[in-house]
């Protein structure tokens, strides 16, 4: 019989402690990503210059790359900076955008990149794509995942709660983002991964169902494998699916109705969740996801994101054309206008009784 199996492409080293960013030299020696210490570090102009303070020391063979922004742009220009400079590997050490930048340019260079996270603001920090600001608006860039994830818990205490508020938004869509999956394959025949599903789905059903909050470690740690474990899942099934349904359809309608205007990534995605649970007729899950987005400070209501229920309603209506060719729970009931008005009217008022 032979023996099938396949190789999953994840990271070599995940480093989720505190103080873990003190030894990052050490670890990257220790796992042969550079024993030279040759790194091409991209850090945001913010928190990433306090970092560079403490790390500069310990690193005095890397070269820093202010980024200014989480542009397309900013990516292409940190890659041509560090063309032909001989570096191990390049590092993000900051939030999301950093992260996608660094991905970015060091796929375009064909160096390994190291993600140094800062904030836990959502899930992209370990996935296998790079979102980027383009001419067009925002757009997703296929790149290889991070070789290593260091995760200091002393750094991302210091982050503001938002963002770590953001990140339990995103993880908790994963539990909506595998029901639209596994509807597509009832409904369309869409292919499942199994392995990428259940990942996805244990890392949101841990942090669902986790007692802790924000100022606890132990939530903390969870909360951070989560999202390493739903960026692995992505590039198990080799796109977002695991991760993006009606939730982030939602939230992409958001980011292109109202631009300047959108709330946190992980703010939108939780409430597309809620919602998208609410439309499938999933009410007990759709309860538990409100006790928890409420029990974390997230919003549950439009109006609680700055958004009048009519935006909402526009939002949600204008979702499936975010992404042509998925299938969830919002293509397959095809709500009109006021088919969309009146199930918000129900849900807001069943998640206030």
């Amino acid at each position: 019989m032979p023996v099938l199996t396949r190789l999953i492409p994840s990271p070599v080293v995940v480093d989720i402690t505190r103080g873990a960013m003190d030894d990052l030299a050490g670890l990257l020696a220790d796992q042969r990503i550079s024993a030279s210490g040759k790194l091409a570090i991209a850090i945001s102009g913010g928190s990433g210059r306090q970092l560079r303070a403490k790390l500069e020391p310990v690193l005095p063979h890397a070269d820093w790359y202010p980024v200014a922004d989480g542009t397309i742009d900013s990516a292409v220009k940190l890659a041509d900076d560090i063309k032909g400079r001989r570096y191990d590997a390049v590092v993000g050490l900051g939030g999301g955008k950093i992260i996608d930048v660094a991905k970015y340019a060091a796929a375009r260079v064909g160096l390994p990149m190291v993600a140094v996270a800062t904030n836990l603001a959502h899930d992209g920090i370990c996935s296998p794509v790079a979102t980027l600001d383009n001419d067009n608006g925002r757009g997703s860039y296929g790149v290889p995942t991070p070789i290593a994830m260091v995760i200091d818990l002393d750094v991302i205490r210091d982050a503001p709660v938002r963002f770590v508020r953001s990140g339990i938004g995103d993880a908790l869509s994963n539990i909506s983002s595998v029901a639209d999956w596994e509807l597509s394959h009832k409904i369309t025949g869409e292919q499942v991964d199994g392995l990428a599903a259940a990942m996805a789905r244990t890392a949101g059903e841990a942090v669902l169902r986790h007692p802790g909050g924000c100022g606890d470690d132990t939530f903390l740690t969870v909360l951070a494998e989560a999202l390493v474990l739903t960026g692995i899942a992505m590039s198990i099934s080799g796109d977002s699916r695991p991760a993006s349904g009606a939730c982030h359809e939602i939230s992409h309608a958001f980011d292109l109705l109202y631009p300047g205007r959108s709330a946190l990534h992980g703010e939108q995605v939780g409430l597309g969740a809620a919602f998208a649970m609410f439309l499938r007729g999933a009410d007990e899950q759709a309860g538990l996801f409100v006790e928890s987005l409420r029990g974390h400070g997230l919003p549950v209501l439009p109006a609680e994101m700055g958004f009048t229920v009519d935006e909402f309603v526009a939002a949600v209506e204008y979702a499936p054309q975010t992404r042509p060719g998925r299938f969830t729970i919002l293509e397959h009931l095809n709500l009109s206008t006021a088919e969309i008005r009146d199930a918000y009217a129900d849900y807001a008022k069943t998640i206030r009784s």
